[in-house]
C-alpha cells in the first residue's frame, strides 16, 4: 500500500472525504509528494502507449496539469497511483485521438509500406553483416585481433596502440587498409549469392 512517509491515512490533512478544493494552496506539498513518489512508474506507464518519447513528454505535460485539476477528487492518498495512471491511460487516449485526426498522421497504407520497407532494410543489414562476418573470418589472425580489439565497446585506440607497441596513427593507418578489404570483400560476397 502506498502511503506518504510520517503521513499515515488517519492523518491526512483533509480526511478521507476529499483531501483539497481546487483553489487550496495547502495542497501543494501533498500533491507534490505524491506526485514525485509516482512519477517515474508514471512515465513508464505514459510511454509504452504513446509513439515516441516525444509524445510521452507532452502527454506527461497534460496528465501533470489533469492530475493537479483534479486532485480535489482523489479519496485518500494511497489511492494516488492506481487513479493517476487511470488519468494517465485517460490522457494517452485523447491524445492518440487528437493525432489520428491529424492530417499529417500516416495512414494505414503509408504505414504498412514503410514498415514493409523497414523490415527489408533490417533483412538487406542482416545479409551485410553476414557477409563482413565471413570475410573477417578469411583475414590473417593479428588483423583480426586488431579489428576486434580496436573495435570492441569501450576500447581506446591510443591505449590499444600502446598495448601493441605502435602509435595510434599507425594503427589508424591500419584499421584504414583493413576496412578497405572487408568492404571490397563483402561486395564480392554478397555479388555471390546475388544480392546487389
Amino acid at each position: 500500500m502506498d502511503r506518504l512517509p510520517n503521513s499515515p491515512a488517519n492523518r491526512w490533512p483533509c480526511g478521507s472525504v476529499s483531501l483539497v478544493t481546487e483553489s487550496d494552496p495547502s495542497a501543494h506539498a501533498p500533491f507534490l509528494r505524491l506526485y514525485v513518489e509516482h512519477e517515474p512508474a508514471l512515465r513508464g506507464f505514459v510511454r509504452s502507449l504513446v509513439p515516441t518519447l516525444q509524445d510521452a513528454q507532452d502527454v506527461m505535460q497534460e496528465v501533470a496539469l489533469a492530475l493537479w485539476k483534479r486532485f480535489h477528487t482523489l479519496s485518500a492518498p494511497e489511492d494516488f497511483r492506481r487513479w493517476a495512471f487511470g488519468v494517465a491511460r485517460l490522457e494517452s487516449l485523447e491524445f492518440l485521438r487528437k493525432r489520428r485526426r491529424d492530417r499529417h498522421v500516416f495512414g494505414d497504407e503509408l504505414f504498412d509500406l514503410l514498415a514493409a520497407e523497414a523490415e527489408s532494410a533490417a533483412d538487406d543489414l542482416a545479409e551485410e553483416r553476414r557477409a563482413l562476418d565471413l570475410c573477417l573470418q578469411k583475414l590473417p589472425e593479428e588483423q583480426r585481433d586488431l579489428v576486434q580489439g580496436c573495435y570492441a565497446p569501450g576500447t581506446r585506440i591510443d591505449e590499444w596502440a600502446a598495448r601493441m607497441g605502435r602509435t595510434a596513427m599507425a594503427v589508424y593507418k591500419s584499421l584504414h587498409r583493413i576496412r578497405t578489404v572487408l568492404i571490397d570483400c563483402a561486395k564480392k560476397q554478397l555479388v555471390r549469392e546475388g544480392f546487389s
